[in-house]
């Protein structure tokens, strides 16, 4: 009996270093990322995975990490480099959960850099599929404000590209605002980001 009370508190302290070292290494990646420092804490975040090997999140941010700052870069070369490394995390995410309307978002953003570079070339062939990432999310997580954001703005920039009035949707950005309000995290490291670019899309709504 005492053996086995041995066990179960060497098991639970070594568990509480391991979950201390995750935060600090979570920490961390986000002070490098706000520093600017995306190669950094795509790394780091890329080493928590390996140590996390059941766990999306750090998998989630190294994609996210490399997809937005392919935004605006023009070079095609460090381009689809960032943007590879970035597919093959979404695609380590999603192995890990599945149907995930946070890992679905990034899927959508991903694909959205690639048009963004190139639409001629990307357009045709991811459009649909980003619109039916979209779709897919907001029925398995309508009140989730990145979702309700996210589609949105893609219905947006489609409407805009096609010259159609973007004014409908700007009632989808003002209800993913106030679901930003009240959305809790499941835990400090879960997907938060939005509100802010939702807020300044909201200004310039229907313009």
């Amino acid at each position: 009996m005492k053996r086995a009370i041995e066990i179960i508190v060497l098991l639970v302290a070594t568990t509480g270093m391991a979950q201390g070292q995750y935060t600090k290494g979570m920490q961390k990646a986000f002070e490098l990322w706000g520093e600017g420092k995306t190669v950094e804490a795509s790394n780091l975040f890329e080493r928590i995975s390996t140590a996390e090997p059941d766990n999306w999140l750090p998998f989630y941010y190294v994609a996210q990490v490399n997809t937005i700052v392919s935004f605006g870069e023009k070079d095609k070369e460090k381009l689809t480099q960032q943007l590879e490394k970035a597919q093959e995390f979404v695609d380590l995410a999603k192995a890990i959960s599945a149907d995930n309307p946070e890992i679905m978002v990034q899927q959508a953003m991903t694909y959205t850099a690639w048009v963004a570079f190139d639409g001629a070339t990307y357009g045709m062939t991811l459009s649909g599929k980003i619109a039916a990432l979209y779709e897919n999310a907001l029925a398995i997580a309508p009140e989730n404000p990145r979702v309700v954001f996210g589609k949105a703005e893609w219905d947006m920039g489609s409407a805009q590209f096609f010259g159609q009035d973007t004014a409908p949707y700007c009632k989808d950005v003002e209800r993913s605002i106030a679901l930003f309000d009240s959305f809790e995290p499941e835990t400090p490291f879960h997907p938060k980001w939005g509100k802010d670019k939702a807020v300044t899309t909201m200004e310039n709504c229907g313009e």
